[in-house]
């Protein structure tokens, strides 16, 4: 065997849950990405999708992507740079740069690019990225291929924020980056005090609204938004992945850096173009949010609810202050057995096991969305709060 295949051959636990009968990855779902879903036949609650706004299967979304398909096609065979770029991408850029109160924005074909691409493209030898500790993969990913200097401070502590700007040159450029929401405990990123820092040491601030998009702020423009700082925050990333139902990214900034960006994030001149039918869902999707609020409204109620009923429980959830809801098992073995249990009960949902998070810290995340009913959410609770007890997990209740 060659040196590198018996490396990886060393990989092997998945073999090993999958044995105990408890691994819960790639599981195949047989329907639309809804409140309910079939998986193996049967409908099981979802509760485990980041569509917050309940629209990936809305008939004006389904709709708008199919009339794209019909005038298009299925793709673009080529980058932005080149021959990709069409008038619905132009158009969509518009509407996102005027929804954002920004110059301008760019698309790309996964979020995960944005970030990742963005980062060390705007940064180099001599500048500094500092980072929350608990930023989301893509901007992790940022910073291991910039070269410029990288500092990580305590996560939302803005002491620990200001004592790491202070370690930098004067002179020198930097760049903060945080998660508006944190994608796996839900909490809001402490984006004010950012704002005053990023202000006093001259540096600049990046925010990932994968999150907060839809779910936060002014028909739902997000978390800076949500501290009406929308205009005051250099560069906001955001997916349409999530509560835009569809498949994609975008960096909004002043028209400088979107020039500068253009013509240099290797991840966007060098990768095809968002595809036209996932370029006129996002539109319709973008539509569709704006004029019915009450789509949040109701999200709001139902994530009112779940923590309520959560915390009157005992569970510990956490400093959640959004439809992400963190249940801390805090054991691994635990966190894979308690999925699969749900699962067997009809909840599907999403294990954070190490090494996203520390062994200690395993979690299981719900994740509510629009079009959940109070009902289902009282089901997934019971049936969660069975579990939990079946197999003799600890709930925390606080004092």
């Amino acid at each position: 065997m060659k040196p590198l295949r018996k490396k990886l051959s060393l990989f092997t636990a998945p073999q090993e849950y999958k044995a105990k009968g408890v691994y819960p990855y790639f599981t195949p779902i047989s329907s639309a990405q809804d409140t309910e879903v079939i998986i193996n036949g049967k409908k099981v609650l979802m509760m485990g999708s980041n569509s917050y706004l309940g629209l990936t299967n809305h008939p004006k979304i389904k709709e708008a992507a199919v009339e794209a398909i019909k005038k298009y096609g299925t793709g673009c065979a080529g980058s932005p740079f080149l021959n990709g770029t069409l008038d619905i991408h132009l158009e969509l850029e518009h509407e996102l740069a005027e929804f954002l109160h920004k110059d301008g924005v760019m698309l790309f074909s996964a979020g995960f690019q944005a970030n990742s691409g963005v980062i060390p493209c705007i940064t180099g030898r001599n500048d500094y990225v500092i980072y929350d500790a608990r930023v989301h993969a893509s901007i992790i990913e940022g910073i291991r291929i910039t070269y410029a200097n990288t500092l990580k401070y305590k996560h939302n502590d803005m002491a620990d924020l200001e004592r790491v700007l202070q370690r930098c040159p004067q002179e020198a450029a930097k760049l903060v980056v945080a998660d508006g929401v944190f994608s796996m405990e839900g909490d809001i990123a402490d984006i004010p005090t950012m704002k005053q820092l990023c202000d006093k040491y001259d540096a600049t601030l990046m925010i990932d609204e994968a999150h907060g998009l839809g779910v936060l702020g002014s028909e739902g423009r997000g978390s800076c938004d949500h501290f009406g700082l929308l205009k005051e925050v250099d560069l906001v990333m955001g997916t349409f992945s999530k509560s835009l139902a569809s498949v994609g990214g975008f960096i909004a900034a002043d028209s400088d850096t979107i020039n500068y960006m253009k013509h240099s994030v290797r991840p966007y001149i060098f990768t095809a173009s968002i595809p036209p039918s996932a370029t006129a869902s996002v539109m319709a999707a973008l539509k569709i949010m704006r004029s019915e609020p009450e789509r949040r409204e109701h999200l709001w109620e139902v994530t009112r609810h779940a923590m309520k009923c959560f915390r009157e429980l005992g569970f510990e959830i956490g400093n959640t202050e959004t439809p992400i809801i963190p249940l801390y098992v805090r054991n691994n073995d635990k966190t894979f057995q308690l999925t699969r249990m749900l699962l067997e009960e009809g909840v599907f949902i999403s294990p954070v096991v190490s090494p996203a998070v520390s062994p200690e810290d395993t979690l299981i995340r719900v994740a509510l969305m629009a079009t959940h009913t109070i009902e289902q959410i009282d089901f997934a609770i019971d049936k969660i709060h069975s579990c939990f007890k079946k197999l003799d997990i600890p709930l925390h209740v606080a004092e």
